[in-house]
């Protein structure tokens, strides 16, 4: 009876051991959950904080680029509004120095003077465009050339190969690589030879 008594016990014993256990388990548990979802809750600020920081980065980097947009289409278009200023500024001095042949031909009576004065301003502005690249086509005594040359007319020329430039009416002009505009000019053509056989007959005829 008292073995009974002390099994009895001992199953208590250990039913509460296992419930104290199983309490304790559970205690555990929930305070690792616990940490878990601060852990959780804190990574999801972290996350929130560094996306709002990506997002203000982000609208920076907008404006940055709009502000530099709007900068490089403002300089191209003062580019090209203003591609031909060193062009003009060149032009000036020549413009200048003929102003002054002008009033210097008003001045005087010397025509050797003035003719001196405008080949001047003549070479002076033919130097500006070379510098610009700008180039005369050669045209008089050269090969026609559909590429550089435009023929108004095709006329004979004795001693002169056909489809030679006889003479120039407008002069063409090259820019760099680029022809601008085409020479106008005069082409020859092939000069027809005369019909030896026909004027032998004819002379034999006169001899009859």
């Amino acid at each position: 009876m008292k073995k009974r008594e002390n099994e009895e016990e001992m199953k208590e014993e250990i039913k509460e051991q296992g419930n104290k256990s199983e309490k304790e388990n559970k205690h555990t548990a929930k305070k690792s959950e616990k940490k878990e979802i601060q852990k959780l809750k804190e990574k999801i600020k972290e996350l929130e904080a560094e996306k709002e920081e990506l997002k203000d980065s982000f609208i920076r980097k907008v404006a940055e680029f709009e502000n530099y947009k709007r900068r490089t289409e403002n300089d191209q278009l003062n580019l090209i509004k203003y591609a031909a200023e060193p062009f003009i500024v060149s032009v000036l001095q020549v413009y200048d120095d003929l102003e002054r042949s002008l009033k210097h031909a008003e001045e005087s009576d010397n025509s050797d003077s003035l003719k001196e004065g405008l080949k001047l301003v003549f070479n002076k502005f033919t130097k500006v465009l070379e510098e610009q690249g700008v180039e005369k086509i050669k045209a008089k005594g050269e090969p026609f050339d559909f590429n550089l040359h435009e023929a108004l007319m095709q006329q004979p020329a004795q001693g002169v190969p056909p489809h030679t430039v006889l003479e120039e009416v407008e002069p063409g002009y090259k820019y760099k690589d680029k022809v601008i505009r085409h020479a106008k000019v005069i082409v020859s053509q092939e000069v027809a030879e005369p019909d030896v056989s026909k004027s032998e007959e004819n002379d034999d005829k006169g001899n009859d």
